[in-house]
């Protein structure tokens, strides 16, 4: 009646609906990020709680089930916390009491004879860059004590993140149940349902797999430190544990960090480079592709596209989320492609193991 089209009408709203929606994600950002952390997390005690479930000798309860799951991460938590923490933390103290001098010391080190030698050129830039820049990060340190205060502020989410992960743990099959009751019952909800469980499994197998690399990191580096008689060298694993976490950044900091410590430190420099390399090496070709699975393999410059990416929208935490992302993007393209190529649905196993 107004010669509005109702076809251009319609694209219309749904334009401006998911314009709206996707302000209101960038509004409440920093919440979806904590209840995204909490539902990664209790992917990560998933296994865990189903394998109680299963072996309880009584009637099975969920929450039974998830009580134990709870403590038993309370007590490996902390028995980890007795046995590493303590010397990571005196480790930690002793590096940054001692680094401005070690620094000092190594940067005024007599050179190589050979003032010609490239060598020997390179190795004295080196130190004097290094001397350079152990004063700004010196300088740094009152700045980095406040920012670890604003982070303190923010210890809530270490309560609130496992709290969260309880009622995804509890409430997960009701939560799936309400969401596929959106959809009518036929074609549709069938193609929701395998998407879902592709994504559960996806999930599934990426925290299994995240955690496993993490930890065999910890164990190969802390061991090879030790052999090699490293300094600070449980405190370097664990470096490298938690940045293991960041896809292709994180491994080439914790590099970074530890050839620079172990230069300074009077360690066998090459023998760490060599180590670190083998290590990668076997990581990369061995452990990522038996653990993380086909469903969560992804070629390496989309990862280091979704890495560098997800750090300029939103920093680590984007970086950290970079991969599970782009691995969900590309479940939900083979599923559209299935559909409009009218391919039978396969099983959900199929797109993610």
């Amino acid at each position: 009646m107004l010669g509005i089209d109702r076809k251009a009408a319609r694209y219309t709203w749904t334009a401006v609906a998911v314009l709206l929606l996707v302000g209101l994600i960038y509004l409440v950002r920093s919440t979806l990020f904590v209840f995204t952390i909490a539902l990664l997390f209790a992917y990560l005690l998933y296994p865990l709680v189903n394998l109680l479930d299963r072996a309880l000798p009584w009637q099975r309860t969920r929450g039974l089930a998830l009580a134990l799951s709870y403590v038993i991460l309370v007590c490996v938590a902390i028995s980890g916390g007795v046995l590493i923490g303590s010397r990571v933390v005196d480790q930690a103290q002793t590096l940054s009491t001692k680094f401005p001098a070690m620094v000092a010391s190594w940067s005024v080190e007599p050179a190589p004879p050979a003032q010609d030698d490239l060598k020997g050129q390179i190795i004295a830039n080196v130190r004097e860059e290094v001397a350079r820049r152990a004063n700004d990060l010196v300088g740094l340190l009152p700045a980095a004590g406040v920012k670890l205060m604003s982070v303190a502020s923010d210890l809530i989410f270490v309560v609130l993140i496992p709290i969260l992960a309880f009622f995804f743990l509890k409430d997960g099959e009701e939560i799936r149940a309400h969401i596929l009751s959106l959809a009518d019952v036929g074609p549709w909800r069938t193609r929701l349902d395998a998407i879902m469980e592709d994504v559960h499994l996806l999930l599934a197998h990426y925290m299994r797999a995240l955690m496993m690399l993490s930890f065999a990191t910890f164990v190969c580096y802390s061991i090879a430190f030790t052999v090699m008689g490293l300094p600070f060298g449980v405190l370097l694993a664990v470096i490298a544990m938690l940045l293991e976490i960041i896809p292709t950044l994180g491994p080439l900091a914790a590099a970074i960090i530890i050839i620079v410590v172990s230069a300074i430190g009077g360690a066998p420099v090459l023998a760490v480079i060599i180590f670190l390399l083998i290590y990668r090496l076997f990581q990369d070709y061995v452990l990522t592709p038996h653990l993380m699975g086909q469903g969560v393999q992804l070629h390496a410059l989309l990862v280091l596209f979704g890495v560098f990416a997800g750090a300029q929208v939103a920093g680590v935490a984007g970086s950290f989320l970079s991969v599970p992302l782009l691995a969900l993007v590309r479940v939900l393209y083979l599923h559209l492609r299935r559909s409009r190529l009218s391919v039978p649905e396969a099983e959900p196993s199929r797109l993610v193991g």
